[in-house]
């Protein structure tokens, strides 16, 4: 008899309620603002009661150790030391911890990637311009990169005067997990601290901090891991510790990395107290193998769009993860103000599926989680073919 250990979950629709998901609503953009499931919510109010029932003790005496247990948790789950690893409200935040800690002068340069992320791209031209500095570029190859050509144009755009590299693990616009590894020991090969923008890293792929080797690495726990909103993490290498302050100066301030991180001013922790309970739920859904399994649903869905459509793919093989890009096969100049019209022609039709401007090109961004199955993206290339024939 097989022991329900080593039975595979069922997922696609199966599990979907789970979430709180519209069931007549095509939901295939979990990347963007991920969807929490209902026992995580659960948790969350949990935590919230707890807070609320005896408001003094709890923040006094409750959320200290409870804030720590939870990073321990979590820093399990990212390969890390609890001791390295605090919460943020969101990626950008601790993005933005980092480069405003960072010490820059006239003439220095902070490296960012062409498909980095448009608010983390905001904060690096903010702290170079007070600064004197500027932000240099490398080029991304698009489409259908390989890991050779990221790897040396990142390599190539490096200076003397490069005092950061800010690399994204998983592009946000145009979906390429990035070799990461490989990045950043051509960084450091340059005399470069590496920091990695690593919203869609948790849940999607396998973390490791401590071979990864990057200096500070911010993820989103809401996308993937299916955390509650507002919960995200700076892992911060014990060497880049020191200096590094939160966005936000309170009492903390000269007492070390924990102190000045974990308490910056009365808040609501509880997305971060019930992150436990979305790995354990990640893990219930299979773990490494609903990774994998989300990769191969969005290559599936990526591919039959493709066909549907008549267009190409934005990326295919190791660069591929569980988002797919799909190039709109539109006619005419594409500009942003056309894909805010597209996208809200998609909202209109049921889904939630993005489309983003790269190249002068505008390319349809899908993603998979355990509650997807293909006849979503059946669906999906229905929806889109309709407003291609509209949008011309």
């Amino acid at each position: 008899m097989t022991s329900h250990a080593s039975t595979p979950p069922l997922l696609g629709s199966a599990v979907r309620h789970e979430w709180l998901l519209d069931p007549d609503f095509i939901s295939v953009n979990h990347g963007s603002f991920g969807a929490t499931p209902r026992i995580v919510l659960a948790a969350q109010q949990d935590w919230q009661r707890r807070m609320e029932a005896q408001t003094g003790r709890f923040f006094r005496s409750v959320l200290p150790d409870a804030l720590r247990h939870a990073a321990d948790r979590l820093a399990a789950f990212i390969g890390a030391d609890g001791k390295d690893v605090v919460f943020v409200e969101n990626a950008t935040v601790g993005c933005n911890a980092v480069l405003r800690s960072l010490p820059l002068a006239p003439g220095d340069e902070v490296l960012v990637l062409t498909h980095g992320y448009g608010a983390v791209r905001n904060a690096v031209r903010y702290v170079a311009e007070r600064a004197g500095a500027r932000m240099t570029e490398a080029v991304l190859p698009f489409p259908r990169p390989d890991a050779d050509a990221v790897v040396a144009s990142v390599a190539s755009a490096l200076t003397p005067r490069t005092k950061l590299a800010v690399i994204d693990h998983i592009t946000s616009g145009s979906a390429l997990v990035l070799p990461l590894q490989r990045i950043v020991a051509a960084c450091h090969d340059a005399g470069v601290p590496v920091l990695v923008d690593g919203a869609h890293g948790p849940g999607q792929v396998a973390l490791d901090m401590r071979s990864l080797g990057a200096d500070w690495y911010v993820g989103n726990c809401h996308k993937w891991l299916c955390a509650a909103k507002g919960c995200g993490f700076l892992w911060a290498a014990p060497e880049g510790q020191p200096g590094l302050h939160p966005v936000t100066i309170s009492h903390g301030f000269g007492g070390g990395f924990l102190a000045e991180f974990d308490w910056t001013g009365t808040r609501d922790c509880s997305a971060w107290l019930s992150v436990d309970v979305a790995i354990d739920f990640h893990a219930r859904l299979g773990g490494a193998a609903l990774r994998e399994r989300n990769v191969a649903l969005a290559a599936e869905a990526t591919s039959l769009l493709s066909r549907r459509l008549n267009t190409e793919p934005g990326a295919v093989g190791a660069l591929a993860g569980a988002m797919g890009l799909v190039r709109l096969p539109l006619t005419g100049t594409v500009t942003a103000e056309r894909s805010v019209r597209v996208r809200a022609l998609l909202l209109d039709a049921g889904t939630d599926a993005p489309t983003h401007v790269i190249d002068d090109t505008l390319w349809l961004r899908l993603s998979a989680h355990a509650y997807n199955e293909i006849a979503d993206y059946e669906r999906l290339a229905e929806i889109a073919a309709r407003v291609v024939r509209e949008a011309g």
